[in-house]
């Protein structure tokens, strides 16, 4: 999994709370095998008309913002089933962070198995970044993992995650590789059940 450290790149704001896993990735695209290219199809049914050519105005179709590696939402993004496709769109697209208040449960825990990092913070704070991207397009955002911290023109504010997954994210770890970082412990904790309860291990 690859490592997530800082990130200085176009935002693309999406207003729209409580948006959920069939809008990432409509229902009907869940047949496909992830090496079709699930990236295309992200937002599908909100990026293009129901002959699928694509709506001008939607953010990720305008010009500064199709290439755009943050997208930020608004509260509970990512809400709705469990579909780990979602994700798989979302970093298929090039997405590598997302920022809202608040992020479904099931969706934040697929986003860290798969490299993406869902960055909460105040909403305060993400409604002010909404405001100053939709006035300048053109503008970066810097995502500091390490320091959690987001940083846009002269203002910074905190990024919030779990300890765990953040500590996932900065070393790229999957979850054997959480596992074999408690490689010693575990090894320790064999020695002395071993000792303990003999008879429990195989003689040979």
């Amino acid at each position: 999994m690859q490592k997530f450290t800082k990130l200085i790149a176009a935002a693309c704001p999406l207003d729209i709370p409580n948006l959920n896993t069939d809008q990432l990735l409509p229902a009907r695209f869940l047949k496909l095998p992830r090496s079709a290219g699930l990236g295309k199809f992200l937002l599908a049914d909100l990026r293009c008309d129901s002959q699928g050519r694509e709506q001008p105005d939607f953010p990720l179709n305008r010009p500064g913002w199709r290439e755009a590696r943050i997208l930020v939402g608004r509260c509970n993004f990512g809400c709705g089933s469990s579909r780990e496709a979602a994700v798989y769109a979302l970093v298929d697209h090039g997405i590598r962070c997302v920022i809202a208040p608040s992020f479904g449960d099931i969706f934040a825990g697929n986003a860290v198995q798969n490299g993406l990092l869902a960055a909460a913070a105040g909403e305060d704070d993400v409604g002010a970044l909404i405001v100053t991207l939709n006035e300048n397009p053109s503008l970066s955002v810097a995502v500091d993992l390490r320091e959690q911290t987001i940083s846009y023109a002269a203002r910074t504010f905190p990024l919030l995650i779990d300890p765990v997954r953040r500590m996932r994210l900065l070393n790229g770890w999957e979850d054997v590789d959480l596992t074999q970082s408690y490689r010693d412990q575990i090894e320790a904790f064999k020695a002395v059940d071993r000792s303990r309860r003999s008879w429990v291990y195989p003689s040979v």
